[in-house]
C-alpha cells in the first residue's frame, strides 16, 4: 500500500491519540490472580525455576548477534537513525534477558515491574524502528521516546493501582501499529533497513500462545518444558527479521562499492589509455 509520508503521520497520530484514550479511559482491568503461578517450577543448579530464568539468554544472545550485526554495517555505511533504533532495539533485548531472569528468580509484582521495564526499552526501538521506516526518521524517534516515556508510567499505575490496561494498551496497540504499517511500503532511502514486519508479528503472535498455553503444554510434553520457557525462546526470534534486514543492507553496501571500484578502476585504464596515445606523437 502506498500512502504519502504526511497522511500516515495523521493517521498515526490519530491512532495513537485513539490508544491513549483507551488507556485513560477504558474500564480497569487487573491482573490474573495467577500471574506469578508458572507450570514449570523446578530447580536446577540451585536455580529456581531454572528453565524460565535460563531460557532468557536467547534474548541476549540475538541482542548480541544484533548488534555484532549492526557495527559491520557501520564500518560500511553512514549510521542513520534506523540504524540507532535498531541498536537500542538490541540493547534492550539484552536488558529484557537480564531483568526477566531477575524476576523468574522469585516471581512477584515488583520483579514483574522489573521485568517489564526491560521489555518497554526494546518494545519502543522496535515499534519506533517500523515507523522510521515505514513513516519518517522523526515519527520513528518521536514514537520511540513516546513509548519510552509512557510504559514506566503505565508500569508504576499498575503497581500504585493494580490497572494493567495502561500497560496493555501499550503493548498490544504498539503491536496493532505494527501490523499496520507492515502494509505499507517502504520509504524509499538511503542505508534504510526493510524489515519484513508481517514475521515479526507472526512471531510474537505464536509466543503469545505459548505463554496463554504455559501449564497445558507442560502437562502435554509431560513436564518437559513449559509454554512460558518456549515462549522465551520464539519471543527471542523477532530480531532475526531485524538481523536479517541489517545484512542484507550490509551486502547492498558491498555491490555499491564493488561496482565503484570497478568503474573508478576503468576510469583510471581509460585515462591512462588516453595519456599514452597523446604522447605517443
Amino acid at each position: 500500500m502506498l500512502l504519502k509520508p504526511k497522511l500516515l503521520e495523521w493517521i498515526l497520530i490519530a491512532l495513537v491519540a485513539a490508544l491513549l484514550a483507551l488507556a485513560v479511559l477504558g474500564p480497569p482491568i487487573t491482573q490474573p490472580a495467577d500471574q506469578h503461578a508458572f507450570a514449570d517450577q523446578r530447580m536446577w543448579a540451585n536455580i529456581p525455576y531454572a528453565l524460565d530464568v535460563m531460557s532468557n539468554a536467547a534474548f541476549a544472545l540475538f541482542g548480541i548477534l544484533g548488534l555484532v550485526s549492526l557495527t559491520a554495517l557501520a564500518r560500511r555505511a553512514a549510521f542513520n537513525t534506523e540504524h540507532a533504533l535498531a541498536g537500542l532495539f538490541f540493547t534492550g533485548l539484552i536488558a529484557t534477558a537480564a531483568a526477566s531472569s531477575w524476576y523468574h528468580l522469585q516471581p512477584d509484582d515488583a520483579g514483574l515491574g522489573i521485568d517489564r521495564l526491560g521489555m518497554v526499552v526494546a518494545f519502543a526501538s522496535l515499534l519506533g524502528l517500523a515507523v522510521a521506516g515505514r513513516v519518517s526518521p522523526a515519527a520513528g524517534v518521536v514514537m520511540t521516546g513516546l513509548v519510552l516515556l509512557l510504559g514506566p508510567l503505565s508500569i508504576l499505575f499498575w503497581l500504585a493501582s493494580g490497572n494493567v490496561l495502561p500497560w496493555l494498551v501499550i503493548q498490544f496497540g504498539g503491536m496493532l501499529v505494527i501490523l499496520m504499517l507492515a502494509f505499507i511500503k517502504p520509504l524509499p532511502r538511503a542505508g534504510g533497513l526493510t524489515v519484513r514486519w508481517a514475521v515479526v508479528i507472526c512471531i510474537y503472535a505464536v509466543a503469545k500462545l505459548l505463554e496463554l498455553g504455559d501449564h497445558p503444554l507442560y502437562a502435554l510434553t509431560n513436564e518437559f518444558v513449559s509454554g512460558h520457557s518456549l515462549k522465551h525462546l520464539v519471543a527471542s526470534l523477532a530480531a532475526w527479521p531485524v538481523i536479517a534486514a541489517i545484512q542484507s543492507a550490509t551486502q547492498s553496501v558491498r555491490v555499491v562499492a564493488s561496482a565503484q571500484a570497478l568503474a573508478d578502476a576503468g576510469n583510471t585504464g581509460r585515462i591512462r589509455v588516453t595519456i599514452s596515445d597523446s604522447t605517443a606523437f
